[in-house]
């Protein structure tokens, strides 16, 4: 879905922008001239241009002239022949048709010299045997089947265009002698009239740009419509169609097409063109200028603007790639480890929707990003801040940079962020989104963040509306480990404690180090960190006021796991582990307090890792 509403305005999505862009470029292009041996097809709007774009996972995306019926004219030969191989199987069809590419134009009469059969099925000579190969006690009830699959390739009843197969009908002597010629050889085994009938209704099928798009699509989806879940053709059929529409969908100009563009189409005299990119996506365009071969001269070259710019030649140097979101999670699935109050974790978790974070995974193509900015796109509806997690990420397509560098433009007026995580690894992308965006009032609607545990406080702390942490204090009533203290128990704790006070980046705890202190933090952030090899330093905790710190090893007395160590100016309180001893033994019911709210903090602790281990593994 191109456009998702949030708050009255509407975000659209990057691959939209492009489009349209796509649209200007190519709407300039005014070479060439509208079929008019077909004297119906004459009648066509010349300036009419549309592109759509159908994914594998059902998504639309279209600009310009969409709408806008036309016959689908000789894209229906691939169609067709799909067709003939599941009523015929390969070997009848292959004994009547062959798959070599003719080189020659779409009308020429290209047949094998030694049998009379065609070369290929995409000339209108191969097309018409294959007419003939279609399954029907009656020339309606062939219809009547040709009609149904092509419904459903395009996910809607499909109609004829009477004026149109009138015409054709009435125009068609070359194709009446390439029948008779087929009879002559006996690819046609009764009269050609029947075949030739068929052919011109099946050529006066009336499409739109979106139905191309979608008939590409389901023919990139293995044979099922994505938008509808029916299957129009068998999975092991797909494969002979797109290898013939590779080799000659697009006759003599096929091997430029290949060259650059490099997937498998079909165009037709109408200024249809369509193209598939197995297991992607399928692109429709229509154009009725057409070229000296017989094709849309603007779907040429949309088309090889789409391959270039999106990186869509099937014969790309493949890498290995896995699915590309690897987890979708909110704030009520994934939190930073900074240890939070428990008013911070309710507002937190009411607020949790106001954060997602995709994680990605393999290469970023085309087909992936596609399915990742759909996802950002519906996400920003609900979401402030939509995180993408990039360290697992082994390749981003060029085109990512403009996708991102939309998103942010788009995002930046409504007050939301886009956050990159973990992207360092892809100098080039950063470098260009960097590019695209300095200058513009919209930089600031995107951060980056060399860690996920880092990204996730951030965008905790938004979610809060905290303004300067460091300046966050509480008393000691307000303290959790003295949750629940009757006034006088909450007197003699006073009475015990030792206020520290910290420099920012001072060492407070190191590893190794006795246990002999809880720490009460009152003022300021700590974190509990551990050394990594390579010199690199794990955060395991960020410890903001109201919290405990040291508490843990001093149950046992042994040593510190851990350093902590001040990220800012810091106050504390501090109970030395004789004075709690002290404490227990005067006031037990105290000690069993203190001790009470302890365990409940390693237990919320516990459950947290817990819930964060679970969102990670899925």
């Amino acid at each position: 879905m191109p456009w998702r509403t949030t708050g009255g305005l509407r975000i659209r999505s990057p691959i939209q922008a492009y489009l349209e862009a796509l649209h200007a470029r190519c709407v300039e292009l005014r070479d060439g001239e509208v079929a008019t041996y077909i004297p119906e097809l004459g009648k066509a709007d010349p300036e009419w241009f549309g592109i759509c774009l159908a994914t594998t996972d059902g998504r639309l995306y279209e600009v310009g002239d969409t709408r806008a019926p036309f016959t689908i004219q000789s894209i229906s030969k691939a169609i067709t022949y799909g067709l003939a191989l599941e009523d015929r199987g390969s070997d009848a069809v292959l004994a009547k048709i062959g798959v070599e590419p003719s080189g020659d134009a779409f009308n020429s009469i290209s047949l094998a010299p030694d049998t009379g059969c065609p070369l290929n099925p995409m000339i209108n000579a191969g097309a018409i045997a294959t007419t003939s190969l279609v399954a029907g006690r009656s020339a309606e009830d062939k219809l009547a089947r040709l009609m149904q699959v092509f419904s459903l390739y395009a996910g809607r009843a499909l109609a004829i265009d009477d004026g149109v197969y009138r015409s054709e009908k009435e125009t068609g002597h070359r194709n009446r002698a390439i029948g008779h010629m087929l009879r002559n050889f006996d690819v046609l085994s009764d009269s050609p009239d029947e075949a030739l009938d068929l052919y011109f209704r099946q050529c006066s099928i009336l499409v739109d740009c979106r139905d191309l798009a979608w008939i590409a699509a389901t023919l990139a989806n293995g044979g099922v419509n994505p938008a509808t879940g029916q299957r129009a053709v068998r999975h092991e059929r797909v494969e002979s169609v797109l290898s013939v529409m590779t080799t000659c969908g697009m006759y003599d100009f096929a091997g430029e097409w290949v060259y650059a563009v490099g997937m498998p189409a079909k165009s037709g005299v109408g200024g249809g063109i369509l193209a598939v990119l197995p297991g992607q996506l399928g692109i429709g365009v229509f154009s009725p200028r057409l070229d000296a071969r017989g094709n849309s001269v603007r779907g040429v070259a949309a088309c090889k603007e789409l391959s270039h710019d999106l990186g869509l030649h099937f014969l790309r140097a493949p890498r290995s790639s896995r699915a590309t979101i690897r987890g979708d999670w909110d704030l009520g699935q994934l939190r930073s480890r900074r240890l939070r109050s428990d008013s911070e974790r309710a507002a937190l978790e009411r607020a949790r929707s106001r954060v997602r974070l995709l994680s990605l995974q393999g290469d970023l193509s085309f087909a992936a990003l596609e399915s990742v900015v759909s996802r950002v796109v519906r996400a920003s509806a609900e979401a402030d801040v939509v995180a993408l997690e990039l360290s697992r990420v082994t390749h981003v397509d060029r085109f990512a940079v403009e996708a991102c560098a939309g998103l942010v433009v788009d995002l930046a007026p409504l007050g939301k962020q886009l956050v990159l995580v973990g992207a360092r690894e892809h100098g080039s992308f950063l470098r260009g989104l960097e590019e695209s965006l300095t200058g513009t009032s919209h930089w600031g609607a995107l951060r980056r963040f060399a860690d996920l545990d880092t990204a996730l406080e951030w965008c905790e702390n938004r979610v809060l509306g905290e303004r300067e942490a460091a300046t966050a204090s509480v008393t000691l009533a307000e303290h959790e480990m003295c949750a629940g203290l009757e006034p006088e128990q909450l007197a003699l704790l006073g009475t015990a404690l030792r206020p520290r006070r910290f420099a920012a980046g001072e060492l407070i705890l190191r590893e190794g180090d006795p246990a002999e202190e809880i720490f009460l933090l009152m003022r300021g952030l700590v974190s509990v960190t551990v050394d990594l090899p390579n010199d690199r330093r794990q955060r395991l905790s960020t410890v903001s006021p109201g919290m405990v710190f040291g508490e843990l090893t001093i149950v046992d007395r042994r040593g510190r796991t851990a350093d902590v160590r001040a990220d800012t100016e810091v106050e504390c309180l501090v109970l030395e582990a004789d004075d709690l001893d002290r404490l227990g033994r005067a006031h037990p019911a105290l000690q069993i307090a203190i001790l009470t709210n302890l365990l409940r903090n390693v237990h919320q602790t516990v459950a947290r890792l817990g819930r964060q281990v679970t969102a990670l593994a899925g």
